[in-house]
């Protein structure tokens, strides 16, 4: 059902062409799930019963004219906070981890150029469903293969798993599916240098976090750096960072960024 309502979505947008004065943009690939989408600020309106986003968008996250994000129908515009918001369309979004890193980078090298960041996490997926030949790697590629006209890949922002903490053998199996997903995702860009910064669970609601922390943290790869949020702050629900945990995080993926 998730993958017929996003394949719905992208069928109808506007094939507009990406046009943009800027000769070369940066290109961040977002993907992940929920945390990466951005939780940060959300929280349950005992009013009305539903979950809302407070809006509170720290300095950390503001917008930044050299700042730009590929919308959901391939449009560039300028980035600001909910990255995801017509991406991961049908949950409530806050702020993530992808504009305070790249606000991060911009400040300590201000002379890197204009960031292109293209939002591809959705929440509550797990990591079968990013697979060679899913509906989900799919749109990844395809988004990032048009974010690519006349640009250059700098690297991709992974933060998913929550989800494969639930049932034992997905944790089993979740190195292994990983480092298929990162190596097809590298052959299918025709990147295969593309330095990947993943981030080790900060949380999860199944019994085998560790198992699949452990994989994270030991993927053994090539150009693929760990940054670990376990410790950051969580939100009410036990599950999603707050927004200054977002903050704390993307600076954490900027530094380990500039650090290749």
């Amino acid at each position: 059902m998730l993958s017929f309502i996003l394949l719905a979505l992208l069928a109808h947008a506007s094939p507009i062409q990406c046009k943009h004065p800027h000769p070369k943009i940066n290109i961040i690939i977002l993907a992940g799930q929920s945390n990466m989408a951005g939780r940060g600020g959300v929280f349950n309106d005992t009013i009305t019963e539903t979950l809302t986003w407070d809006g509170i968008v720290p300095p950390e996250c503001q917008p930044n004219p050299s700042i730009l994000r590929l919308t959901a129908n391939l449009t560039w515009v300028e980035a600001h906070e909910p990255l995801h918001a017509d991406i991961d369309y049908n949950k409530t979004k806050g702020a993530g981890p992808g504009m305070p890193f790249a606000n991060t980078v911009l400040n300590k090298d201000p002379n890197f150029g204009v960031i292109g960041l293209v939002p591809c996490a959705i929440g509550g997926t797990n990591i079968s469903q990013w697979q060679k030949g899913e509906f989900l790697y799919e749109q990844l590629v395809k988004r990032s293969q048009f974010a690519m006209q006349s640009r250059v890949y700098r690297a991709m922002l992974w933060y998913q798993g929550e989800s494969d903490t639930e049932n034992q053998q997905d944790a089993e199996l979740y190195k292994d599916k990983l480092k298929r997903f990162f190596n097809d995702l590298r052959f299918d860009l025709k990147t295969p240098k593309l330095p990947i910064i993943q981030v080790a669970l900060a949380s999860g609601p199944g019994a085998y976090m560790e198992e699949v922390r452990e994989a994270q943290l030991k993927t053994d790869m090539a150009y693929v750096k760990c940054v670990d949020a376990k410790g950051l702050p969580l939100g009410p629900d036990g599950l999603h960072l707050t927004t200054s945990s977002q903050v704390t995080l993307g600076q954490m993926l900027g530094h380990a960024f500039l650090g290749y």
